[in-house]
């Protein structure tokens, strides 16, 4: 398994790629499955621990990520002879070196940062997974998509949640945090907002002047543990994202809990989210405000059970066996 090493594997905070990179291996652990997990030293697993890099570049200035990746990513191409399989989770860095590779591999796109990266993945001999639909390249071939699981058992269901909104994930424009606060105000509820700043400016003048700890309250990166708190006694988790979410870790933890998601009808949200059962999808602000006590309505065990028989680990660790297993006999 060949993880992403922005940060440790599992993140102690933000790190979707990290996690899900944590939640498969230890699913396949659990199976039987003998597992060696390339990421970084500091990463907690059950299965066999390589690292390169001591911990997250993305937690440590004086790193080069573009480096630490590139010896990563060296350092288990020395070891692929020695694995039936390599599962890469790591982008296009490991494809360019398709030819070198000593066993077959299987790549989880994550999301495209671009068109220019497109050459990696189409001269490799790699197969690939989408994690959505609505995710996938025309240019490219895949043999699944294999929407992701989470440990449901992290997320307990909250039958009578406090009277707040939420927003969670990174602050960022493509997040719309601004937005959610526009979405609040008008329906004259407080929300609260959790996540990594990954645009200063951004949060500087869009997000950080209407926060005043009553009605807008912001936490920062959050744990495991107080994020299953805030999104499970949230009446909704509000996602007015301003780009093709290519699946939405956050909105899915949330609709666990039994918290319905008030979505922008982008990317993957129509296929993660099922209408008027977990949540709805609009178009605008306006949209949202007009839907939100609909959505807030909606049966909190409804909305829990569904999420839980979609989008529990073992069903995406079934799946991910069913691909090795067609890509070894290929």
């Amino acid at each position: 398994m060949l993880g992403p090493i922005a940060w440790r594997t599992p993140p102690v905070g933000y790190g979707p790629w990290e996690r899900v990179t944590s939640l498969l291996t230890e699913g396949l652990v659990r199976r039987g499955v003998d597992v060696t997990l390339f990421a970084t030293r500091d990463s907690v697993t059950d299965a066999e621990l390589d690292a390169v890099s001591p911990h997250g570049y993305a937690e440590d200035a004086s790193m080069d990520g573009r480096v630490w990746e590139a010896l990563h990513v060296a350092h288990a191409l020395k070891r692929s002879g020695e694995f039936d399989l390599v599962h890469n989770q790591l982008d296009w860095l490991p494809l360019a070196f398709s030819a070198q590779w000593d066993a077959a591999m299987v790549t989880t796109i994550h999301g495209f940062s671009g068109p220019a990266i497109l050459p990696a993945y189409a001269a490799s001999a790699s197969a690939f997974v989408s994690i959505s639909d609505s995710d996938r390249s025309p240019d490219l071939e895949y043999v699944a998509t294999i929407h992701h699981g989470i440990d449901t058992g992290e997320l307990p269901f909250v039958t009578e949640p406090d009277d707040y909104l939420v927003s969670f994930g990174r602050i960022h424009p493509d997040k719309g945090t601004a937005a959610a606060i526009e979405i609040a105000g008008r329906a004259g509820r407080s929300l609260v907002i959790c996540g990594l700043i990954q645009d200063a400016a951004y949060f500087r003048d869009e997000v950080e002047p209407r926060i005043d700890g009553d009605r807008v309250v912001f936490l920062g990166a959050v744990g495991a543990e107080e994020r299953a708190r805030i999104l499970g006694h949230a009446v909704a988790l509000l996602h007015p994202i301003d780009f093709d979410e290519p699946f939405g870790l956050s909105v899915v933890e949330s609709m666990v809990c039994g918290t319905p998601v008030l979505a922008y009808r982008r990317g993957s949200m129509t296929e993660v989210i099922d209408e008027g059962v977990t949540g709805t999808t609009v178009a605008s602000i306006e949209e949202a405000v007009a839907a939100l006590p609909a959505v807030i309505s909606l049966d909190r065990r409804r909305v829990s059970d569904h999420a839980v028989t979609r989008f529990d680990v073992d069903r995406m660790v079934d799946e991910y066996l069913r691909v090795y297993e067609s890509v070894l006999r290929g």
